[in-house]
């Protein structure tokens, strides 16, 4: 169980980004940030995962904070996947044994490289592609490495920041289908922040719909109501179902 308790943030010289952020998630639950530009979604990800120091609240997973522990020791909780992915010159199997770094003390064991290579032929990666350089192969097959590390972590949580923002559809639809099947299969719960309401809706099964840094609403998808999606976004829009699919379409 993961309970987000009355998340505080603010820039210096800035008014408040994040005011009272709470919500909670069950094991294996994919939750997706919704909002305009600026309302914060981010920013509360990257407080939960340590980058940004929350002014105040609580993270539990557990019952344990995690905001009160080293990054270290979050490392082995929690494992972050950016919108940015490395264009550089290191193979793809380095890349993926990153994700073992938390628990490295002297150098990588047995069971890391056992680790390493079943997520790396779950996602695919371990025939001709693991030798590979990441500035040889395309944007899906980058991110498909990142989400590896990731799991490589072997996490509790899975935070993904706009993880198909620079994907075409196909790879789009490839990377959070592998998402939400781990979150099934292997009980991981997921909290991305994404753009397009409509790969939310095909892909998750909770939602937290931010505005002015607040929570302004939360739950399945039956949040993303017409009166939500007008004071959220400023557009009118409804929910539709196509062929057993919740789809938001905008009316004006």
């Amino acid at each position: 169980m993961i309970n987000i308790e009355n998340i505080c943030f603010h820039y210096r010289n800035h008014p408040d980004i994040l005011q009272n952020i709470s919500f909670s998630l069950e094991e294996g639950q994919f939750l997706a940030i919704l909002g305009n530009n600026g309302a914060g979604k981010s920013t509360l990800l990257k407080c939960l995962n340590h980058i940004l120091k929350a002014d105040s609240g609580r993270a539990l997973l557990n019952g344990k904070d995690f905001m009160a522990m080293s990054g270290h020791e979050v490392a082995k909780y929690i494992a972050f996947v950016s919108q940015i992915v490395p264009n550089t010159q290191m193979t793809v199997r380095d890349m993926v044994m990153l994700g073992r770094k938390p628990y490295m003390r002297w150098g990588f064991t047995k069971q890391d490289y056992q680790i390493v290579d079943r997520v790396m032929k779950r996602l695919n990666l371990d025939q001709d592609i693991n030798g590979r350089f990441l500035n040889q192969l395309s944007g899906g097959e980058r991110q498909k490495v990142m989400l590896a590390r990731a799991l490589a972590q072997q996490p509790k949580l899975l935070l993904l920041d706009e993880p198909t923002s620079s994907l075409d559809i196909h790879n789009q639809y490839q990377v959070l289908k592998l998402v939400r099947d781990i979150c099934r299969k292997d009980c991981i719960t997921s909290i991305m922040v994404i753009h397009d309401i409509n790969l939310a809706l095909k892909f998750c099964d909770r939602f937290l719909l931010m505005r002015h840094g607040e929570v302004y609403r939360y739950g399945n998808y039956s949040v993303l109501d017409p009166s939500s999606l007008k004071e959220v976004y400023d557009i009118d829009a409804k929910m539709v179902e196509v062929e057993g699919q919740h789809m938001v379409f905008v009316t004006n």
